[in-house]
């Protein structure tokens, strides 16, 4: 019993000796000892990095009203050199409206609006550095993305440090694999895919390329996005919903600086987190996901929060890292893109997002391309590592897709109440008491509306940018600033009192076009014929149906129904890939296509492939909306009835026969009848579209009707009926000394008396016969003996005109 005891007694102490040498340990343990290997975990996939301490340097500048703007300065040494980082709060970034959308449990939806109005999201550029830019969260330390010459640098606090100190380091040296956004399918160009992808451009630096926003267009663009969490990243994050909020809006304010090249703004209006489980399902191939994502969206997402592209983000291995749509912003259809997450580096997630975001606004990859690039990459390269550039095609893609889509949607400025931050003259962003704002003083040299240092207008000028503004005056109501572009597509009008265009309005889907032969959908008359002709000229045309069922049958490349390129069922093969007839060997969107021909009967079917890769889905596949049969329409590569297009417009009875429904369900009434329901006589028009005639230009021409045109016809009649009389008048008016001899004298008498009775007159005055003028006939000097009957015949038998002056 006793030997247990010691046993246990000699236990305790061992127990409590050994808990006293770890206590002391700790204590004695010198803190960057201890952080080591917490320290060495974070900078193990870094190939080589510095430590720096960022220093704040105390100076800020000032607002229209003399307080701070949330501009701040500091002090970094990378490189051997010390660099002064110029830094702005983002307060385009978060709107005031900013919502998170998270779910119960029970699956319940919960809407949360936090106070962002002092976030810490910041962008801005290296001092004295061309072409610098910097976004970086300030929230803990500085956390982000500098770009610096062509190297690209992330910076962010060394963990377990007590000392402000920071890890730099180059986002090209960090060790992760490759960027790929998909690879082309099985074709004679496979085993030159890398090749191409790493030469696609001419290396050719493009000066100042980020600082000054290089404008494709004269305004600048807004792209209003919106992020959505899968429950595999939340969990991931530890089921901290704050935490992925913050890495989203990190996220975003990385988007935007790249994005600010091309003049084109990303604002982050809302976040979903599915913290519930995922409401669609994740499995399959990247383009069924993406397809799941954009048919949720447009159901419920959007009609909560409306926003221009819709990212998912989720923590599940693609194949190709990402999968958007091309031309996709703004649609309601397929305005989204699906992107690979796995580990916890927002940088390197931003090239991602970015890259598929570029396919929304219509940018392709570089391959077979001769584009200009100012580093070894660009963003929309097929393969890329970390380029944080636009390339020329990039630019060129998106001002192409602007021209021709006429996305009006991305001209939308924030409104003055969705600025966060006190307002800063010189932004580019219209704040409050702000009436323009055109930017640097070298920026609004172009600007001959706003003045640069008030960001008010000039005060002769009306607006200063928008489709209704014209050397800096609304242009007149019922002006029309956007023009009718297909058969299916409605006009708009300015009204006269705003700088924008009325929002577009098109036919209501499902009404009949093209002499009742197919159907209207989202503004444009569905046909596979005109769907080739703008694909291949004016020459192409639709394939017979037996080439739809041929060729779609067989699920390759050149033939499938979409989701993977799987094969058609034969109701479904006119909804398949696009089959034309009359294909000549042309670019489309750039890009020489590859072609096959298969012949059929007296038929030759040809196929096209793009090489896009797996990332964008082919625009080579009929349009939804495009009639396959009689009460069908084509939608998702399926042939359905006409009636999941909803149309129920009853133009008869709710327009009087006068008019047509418009896409949001109202009259688009004709010329001579009145909105909104077209039973009262008027111009035309409809409640949406603006006024279709122009009131001002009607009373500026009564005006003239009134006080010009009719005051000269009066006047006109007048000389005519008083013709006989004018003509008297000015026959004696007209002075008789135009007509003499070159050898009379230049001196007149002036008393008509004494010019008749003077001898030594060597002249008498003679009238002509006519009526209209007088001539001077000379006469040799009379004798005094000549009777006065002579000289009496010698005077005309009329009156005496009037004495000449």
């Amino acid at each position: 019993m006793s030997h247990s005891l010691n046993l246990t007694n000699t236990g305790r102490r061992l127990s409590q000796w050994l808990f006293y040498v770890i206590l002391m340990s700790a204590l004695l343990c010198e803190p960057s000892k201890c952080n080591g290997e917490s320290a060495s975990q974070q900078t193990s996939h870094f190939s080589a990095y510095e430590v720096t301490v960022p220093k704040r340097i105390t100076r800020q500048r000032r607002d229209l009203d003399g307080q701070d703007t949330g501009q701040v300065f500091y002090a970094i040494q990378t490189q051997g050199k010390e660099h002064i980082l110029v830094l702005e709060r983002n307060t385009l970034l978060l709107p005031e409206d900013f919502t998170v959308f998270t779910y119960h449990k029970n699956g319940s939806l919960i809407t949360q609006r936090p106070n962002m109005q002092n976030h810490c999201y910041y962008r801005g550029y290296v001092k004295d550095m061309e072409g610098s830019s910097a976004s970086l969260s300030l929230c803990s330390g500085l956390n982000g993305r500098l770009v610096i010459g062509n190297s690209t640098f992330g910076i962010e606090p060394l963990d377990g440090s007590s000392d402000f100190e920071h890890v730099v380091y180059r986002l090209e040296d960090e060790e992760t694999e490759l960027l790929s956004y998909g690879t082309t399918h099985a074709h004679r160009h496979d085993d030159q895919t890398v090749e191409h992808t790493r030469n696609d451009f001419v290396k050719q630096p493009l000066k100042h390329l980020h600082r000054s926003k290089r404008a494709i267009m004269q305004q600048t663009h807004y792209v209003e996005l919106m992020l959505v969490v899968d429950v595999e990243r939340f969990n991931f994050s530890k089921r901290d919903a704050r935490a992925v909020q913050e890495q989203m809006i990190q996220l975003s304010n990385h988007i935007d600086s790249m994005y600010a090249q091309l003049n084109i703004r990303v604002v982050l209006v809302g976040l979903e987190i599915w913290t519930a489980g995922n409401p669609i399902s994740l499995d399959g191939t990247n383009q069924q996901i993406l397809h799941r994502f954009v048919n949720w969206r447009k159901q419920y997402l959007l009609p909560r929060q409306p926003h221009d592209s819709a990212q998912l983000i989720i923590k599940k291995f693609l194949r190709s890292k990402q999968a958007a749509y091309l031309n996709g912003v703004c649609s309601p259809d397929i305005g989204g893109g699906v992107n690979m997450f796995l580990k916890n580096d927002v940088a390197y997630l931003a090239f991602v997002v970015s890259h598929g975001l570029g396919h929304n606004l219509g940018m392709r990859h570089l391959s077979h391309r001769n584009c200009r690039c100012p580093g070894k990459t660009c963003i929309m390269n097929s393969t890329s590592d970390r380029s944080t550039s636009f390339s020329s095609c990039s630019s060129d893609d998106f001002e192409m897709m602007v021209q021709q889509m006429q996305h009006n949607c991305l001209l939308n400025m924030p409104k003055p109440h969705k600025a966060f931050s006190k307002p800063a003259c010189g932004n580019k962003l219209l704040d409050p008491g702000e009436e323009c704002d055109c930017g640097s003083e070298e920026e609004c040299e172009k600007d001959p509306c706003c003045e640069p240092k008030t960001c008010k207008l000039k005060s002769w000028a009306q607006c200063a940018y928008g489709e209704c503004c014209r050397n800096c005056k609304f242009l007149a109501s019922g002006y029309e600033c956007r023009s009718q572009s297909d058969e299916c597509d409605l006009p708009e009008y300015c009204n006269g009192s705003s700088p924008v265009c009325q929002a577009d309005v098109f036919l209501q889907n499902g009404h009949l076009c093209r002499n009742s032969q197919s159907y209207c959908y989202n503004g444009k008359c569905r046909h596979h014929d005109s769907q080739c002709q703008t694909l291949f000229g004016s020459q192409a045309k639709s394939a017979a149906d037996e080439c739809f069922e041929l060729l779609n049958s067989k699920g390759d490349r050149f033939g499938n129904c979409g989701y993977n390129i799987v094969k058609c069922e034969k109701r479904n093969a006119m909804c398949g890939k696009l089959q034309c007839e009359n294909v000549r060997s042309r670019k489309v969107f750039g890009i020489e296509p590859d072609i096959s021909s298969t012949s059929f009967g007296s038929h030759t079917c040809w196929g096209v492939d793009l090489r896009l890769g797996l990332d964008v889905p082919d625009p080579i596949m009929v349009n939804d909306g495009t009639k396959c049969g009689e009460n069908q329409v084509c939608i998702d590569y399926r042939c359905r009835n006409v009636s999941m297009l909803n149309y129920d417009c009853d133009a008869e009875k709710q327009c009087h026969g006068h008019g047509v429904c418009n896409s949001n369900k109202n009259c688009h009434c004709d010329y001579g009848w009145a909105p909104p329901f077209c039973e009262e006589e008027g111009y035309g028009g409809s409640i949406d579209s603006g006024p279709a005639y122009n009131d001002i230009t009607s009373r500026e021409g009564l005006l003239v009707l009134y006080c010009l045109v009719l005051p000269l016809l009066c006047l006109g009649l007048i000389v005519y009926y008083k013709r006989n009389e004018l003509q008297q008048h000015l026959c004696r008016k007209r002075s008789p000394q135009d007509n003499r001899e070159p050898q009379a004298s230049n001196q007149l008498p002036t008393d008509w008396e004494e010019t008749q009775r003077s001898a030594v007159n060597n002249e008498v005055v003679k009238p002509s016969e006519t009526a209209s003028a007088f001539s001077y006939t000379q006469y040799l000097p009379e004798s005094p003996f000549r009777s006065s009957l002579a000289v009496t015949q010698g005077v005309p038998q009329r009156p005496h005109p009037q004495p000449p002056v």
